[in-house]
């Protein structure tokens, strides 16, 4: 755990979602439809009630394929696995798809910062449902024509709270260099991963994970013309006894994904002290940007620390509209945030972000908003 001053923030956040959107209601019956004709019947009625309480109603997909029928749908082949995407394939794909996309968060996010590419002295790139080499730092080093020698980190197959490892990573590289610039990219192509299959975690992966990008650009603040996060304490643990709650491994029809039932239980009982070491005393904070891992994640957090709704609006909201996005999640919640305290907030609100990965994994950190031109202590 480190202590933080207020210098290192959040300048600049970009999103980017596929052209393609999966209606959730649409996506369930077309896979009890392809399961109910494979002779899976227990299976689609768990799918149909697993995809109706998820919390999604929209997600998004890089693979116009998923918007077929069952019947005409490769991913969801029951009848045949030698018509099911190979993971080469889908790999290739995400190859294809993942580096505009990447591109496209970014441009948005160093716009939204006014940072210059120029100016980028640090690049993360973030992803666990692709990986080639070249890698995407390398292609979106390129792609944006950041400087030669820019310091590229990627981090890869670290879950979804990757893209809090990264913020973590950008504060202190701005604390131990001030004049750093850090670009932090994150893309995820859950979609690609999407096969058939009539177990429970599998069909629950099905139901809402979605694909997206999200960026941002971490540095000093000067005048600003509009409110800024600032980047405060943070922790990251591992939970004992829980490696085989969340779980990934390559196989031959793209990565294969067990979610435990038990990851709320578990957040439940482990999140607390974590927090309470993190505040050291302090009040609960203000605004809250957890990351959807699922309904019952956010469920819990709300339960634990008595959160209104108003306080939980933004996760919800990210789920609903967009599924999870594996890492890029966060920033598209700390974006959903930074726009509604830009409306409301006249005053510094404190807040407090989280997230959960294999391991199992938990990453907090604590948080402020100051609003345009509010002094910012030092």
């Amino acid at each position: 755990m480190t202590r933080r001053g207020t210098d290192m923030a959040i300048l600049g956040i970009g999103t980017a979602l596929p052209s393609y959107r999966l209606e959730q209601e649409e996506t369930s019956s077309k896979l009890t439809e392809a399961l109910t004709s494979a002779g899976y019947r227990q299976a689609a009625r768990w799918a149909k009630k697993i995809f109706s309480s998820c919390g999604v109603e929209t997600r998004f997909t890089c693979e116009p394929e998923l918007l077929e029928s069952g019947d005409n749908c490769r991913y969801v082949a029951y009848s045949s696995l030698n018509q099911v995407p190979s993971t080469d394939e889908r790999m290739k794909k995400y190859r294809e798809e993942a580096v505009p996309l990447g591109f496209e968060a970014a441009v948005r996010a160093l716009e939204d910062s006014g940072v210059h590419t120029a100016d980028i002295t640090h690049l993360i790139t973030v992803s666990c449902t692709g990986i080639f080499l070249p890698g995407l730092d390398a292609a979106l080093t390129h792609k944006l024509e950041l400087a030669a020698d820019v310091k590229r980190i990627p981090l890869t197959f670290l879950g979804c709270a990757a893209g809090m490892t990264a913020l973590r990573m950008s504060a202190d590289i701005v604390e131990h260099y001030p004049a750093a610039k850090v670009l932090v990219v994150c893309v995820e192509l859950c979609t690609l991963h999407i096969q058939p299959s009539g177990e429970r975690e599998a069909l629950f992966g099905a139901a809402f994970f979605g694909d997206g990008a999200s960026a941002c650009v971490v540095g000093t603040p000067d005048f600003r013309e509009k409110g800024v996060i600032s980047l405060g304490r943070q922790r990251a643990v591992l939970f004992p006894d829980s490696a085989d709650e969340m779980v990934w491994n390559v196989g031959n029809y793209g990565f294969d994904l067990y979610l435990s039932p038990h990851i709320p239980k578990l957040i439940g009982k482990y999140v607390p002290p974590e927090v309470d070491r993190l505040l050291d005393g302090g009040p609960v904070p203000e605004f809250w940007a957890i990351h959807p891992g699922g309904r019952g994640i956010i469920d819990t957090i709300q339960e634990l620390y008595g959160l209104s709704e108003e306080q939980t609006e933004a996760s919800r909201s990210v789920l609903r509209q967009c599924g999870n996005l594996s890492s890029a999640t966060i920033l598209f919640v700390l974006q959903h945030l930074r726009q509604a305290l830009d409306t409301t907030a006249r005053s510094p609100k404190q807040g407090m972000a989280l997230a959960f990965g294999p391991g199992l994994n938990a990453e907090l950190m604590q948080l402020t908003y100051w609003p345009p031109s509010f002094p910012m202590e030092r």
